[in-house]
């Protein structure tokens, strides 16, 4: 094992897959550390720029021709991470594909049949760790994503190792994480102490483990809302356009999410002079209107079962805004600072001034928009379609934001010809308070891109650690009880790091390293299991004719060496090689002796030598009390023979799921044997007392009254 270990996330989204390598420091060299500060701290996970790649489409898109996302999807990105990751470190390097919103809207089949063709292609295309594709390769709930979200941004901004310089107040020092992709969005945090007591049931408990083995614990609220992501709530937004239209045969919508006299098919691409779709929309730029119909996307009258809901229904805590602080990903940021880049230099969100910014920019005919494109004056957006999206979603953003969430509309103060800079005064009040506002978007912090992988990793690196002395919780995630819930996830199949870890790094070690590799401490006694599972194998292949030659020669050789002092064992000479101590080395198994209640017939189980010696066995053990016969096989040490009965009828063979029985003469000595006896001949000693010839049977002494159906053993007496 070298210095660093690494882990591989593919992001499996919507529109495309991104692949994310991470590294962070061995637990035994970090252990060495002095600084004891460090020691109480989170495993230190790494990455840089240019160990991410992103393609486009997304897995969801290979539904109807799974056979090819290997090929045409998989292999670029596993080629990308094969090239960072050190080839002595792949083996030992986990894994992951996860996918989200995309393919969650997949029927179950064809997520099924995609995730098989996913790990197979893995796991045939390169060495990395993929021990279970169950774990390794899946669609992840909403809400482990928003929870992956909510440790990533809480890790890198800090609060997790240095929770006073983060203090919130109210004892409270971590942050909200809020993310929307294309398909859902989700919202993670940690209510106050009056919310998490009223709400606990809600919460989910996440346990981490610090490099010095010592655990952490949290207590987070998180949610999933799906077809809220941009893509998914433009779509419902077209259907209720269709809807309110009222007429079929309309070809044009007015659309005032669009820039003024754009025209665009119903699928989003832009009409041409030689493309004249059945119905297109129209562009119409009136801002406000687009933020009066995009509201109702958010469906706030819906029914609420589980008081509080903030929308859609769903059951969400009371926000203290005083206390939880949001950091927006991905289209949170994008869309609030993607487009103004260039002249919107302050990070800090204030709803005034963008509202204002947006609004002058979706007045504009298409026709000025196309020149800033050209003249490149609209930041990172160099493309038409990018340009006449953010209109819709910036109005998304802002319904979610504010009248969704309920975040507070910081710089609500007019802007216009005052000199009043709301953005500057954010800034100032964040630093000055040691945190931020309500709500940050960001991209990246302290030059790390925030990422939910990057929680998964962290996860993962803390499971690794070897727990402290009395240590014995897993590191993962599940209901909010004490101990391991049921439902508690689990990083990977590792569930605990072994103790001796931080002495002997043993952790990865693959089955023929541990047993061939030349200082391996499972060396000696893996190789005599081994050989051990060998022999095994080549006596069930031998076949029963030699293993009967075997028998015999072994125990003649057996019987001539020890037939001067085993006189008195006059059992063992039947019993072969190893008589009674090996089981499975016998020519014939342990016979059970059943006997019928009603009739004459004797069913016995297994092989037997002769009948003759069958019955001198079964009343071999004439000295037992009562004089009741109760006979202990040599062959299973001192398991007695269990005699069962049941009435001579159908109901006596379906007891035993034995049907169609012969009615006469002996089936094959390897099978079930049938014997056909007079009742004088069954002594009163192996049927105990009887009643007209019948066996009487005594009830259970735990059920009075009631017969087995299927079986009663004699007792020992």
């Amino acid at each position: 094992m070298g210095k660093w270990r690494y882990g591989v996330i593919l992001d499996a989204g919507s529109s495309g897959t991104r692949v994310h390598v991470y590294r962070w420091l061995d637990n035994a060299r970090a252990r060495q550390d002095d600084d004891s500060g460090r020691l109480k701290s989170l495993p230190k996970v790494k990455t840089k720029e240019d160990w991410t790649k992103k393609i486009h489409p997304g897995v969801s898109s290979f539904a109807s021709k799974p056979e090819q996302i290997g090929p045409d999807h998989l292999d670029g990105l596993l080629q990308h991470a094969l090239k960072i990751v050190p080839d002595d470190a792949v083996k030992e390097t986990p894994i992951f594909l996860l996918a989200t919103a995309g393919m969650r809207l997949l029927k179950n089949v064809e997520q099924q049949l995609l995730l098989e063709r996913i790990c197979s292609y893995i796991r045939s295309n390169s060495d990395f760790l993929l021990p279970d594709c169950d774990l390794h390769v899946q669609v992840i709930p909403g809400e482990t994503e928003g929870l992956y979200g909510w440790i990533a941004t809480n890790y890198l901004l800090g609060s997790f190792d240095s929770p006073g310089e983060h203090n919130h107040g109210k004892d409270h020092h971590t942050y909200g994480f809020l993310d929307m992709g294309g398909a859902s969005a989700q919202i993670a945090f940690a209510p106050n102490a009056t919310e998490a007591e009223k709400h606990a049931n809600d919460l989910k408990l996440l346990r981490l483990r610090n490099v010095d083995g010592s655990s952490r614990e949290y207590k987070v609220f998180v949610t999933s809302w799906l077809e809220f992501g941009v893509h998914e709530a433009r779509n419902r937004y077209i259907k209720a356009l269709q809807a309110a239209s009222g007429a079929e045969g309309i070809k044009e919508l007015p659309d005032p999410c669009l820039p003024n006299q754009l025209r665009t098919t119903m699928d989003g691409e832009i009409v041409s002079s030689t493309t004249e779709p059945k119905t297109c929309l129209l562009g119409t730029g009136k801002f406000d209107e687009c933020l009066r119909q995009t509201y109702a996307l958010l469906d706030k009258d819906a029914p609420c079962p589980d008081q509080p809901c903030l929308l859609h229904g769903v059951h969400v805590p009371a926000i203290d805004f005083d206390v939880n602080h949001f950091i927006g990903i991905s289209e949170f940021w994008h869309t609030t600072h993607g487009i103004f880049e260039i002249d919107y230099k302050d990070k800090a969100y204030d709803f005034n001034t963008y509202q204002e910014r947006v609004k002058e920019f979706c007045s504009q005919d298409w026709g000025s928009i196309e020149k800033s494109i050209s003249d490149h004056q609209l930041g990172k957006v160099d493309d038409h379609k990018s340009a006449y999206e953010l209109c819709f979603k910036a109005s998304w953003i802002i319904n979610m934001l504010h009248d969704g969430i309920g975040i507070p509309r910081v710089g609500l103060e007019d802007t216009k010809g005052s000199g009043h800079n709301g953005t500057k005064e954010v800034l100032s009040h964040g630093k000055n308070k040691g945190f931020i506002g309500p709500f940050q978007p960001a991209n990246k912090i302290h030059g790390t891109e925030v990422s939910w992988t990057l929680g998964k990793v962290v996860l993962y690196a803390s499971s690794q650690v070897p727990p402290a002395d009395g240590e014995a919780l897993p590191v993962g995630f599940g209901s909010n009880m004490p101990g391991v819930p049921g439902d508690f996830q689990y990083p990977s199949v590792d569930r605990l790091a072994r103790p001796d870890e931080a002495k002997e790094e043993v952790h990865g070690e693959h089955w023929h390293d541990a047993l061939f590799a030349g200082d391996s401490p499972r060396r000696i006694p893996g190789i005599l299991l081994f050989i051990f599972i060998i022999i095994i194998t080549l006596y069930f292949l031998c076949g029963r004719t030699r293993r009967q030659r075997i028998y015999r020669k072994l125990g003649t050789l057996f019987h001539r060496r020890g037939s001067s002092q085993h006189h008195h064992h006059h059992h063992n000479k039947k019993s072969g090689f190893l008589g009674g101590k090996l089981p499975f080395t016998r020519r014939n198994p342990p016979s059970y002796e059943r006997v019928l209640e009603d009739g004459t017939r004797d069913f016995e189980l297994g092989n037997v030598a002769s009948d003759s010696e069958h019955e001198s066995e079964r009343h071999s053990d004439s000295g037992s009390p009562s004089g009741r016969g109760l006979k202990r096989t040599s062959e299973w040490g001192s398991t007695p023979t269990l005699m069962f009965g049941f009435d001579n009828g159908s109901s006596g063979n379906a007891g035993l799921g034995i049907n169609n029985l012969p009615s006469n003469g002996n089936m094959d000595r390897t099978g079930l044997v049938v014997r056909t006896e007079s009742r004088d001949h069954l002594s009163p000693i192996a049927l105990g007392p009887t009643t007209n010839g019948r066996r009487s049977r005594a009830t259970s002494p735990a059920r009075p009254n009631h017969v087995s159906p299927i079986m009663t053993p004699l007792a020992d007496d």
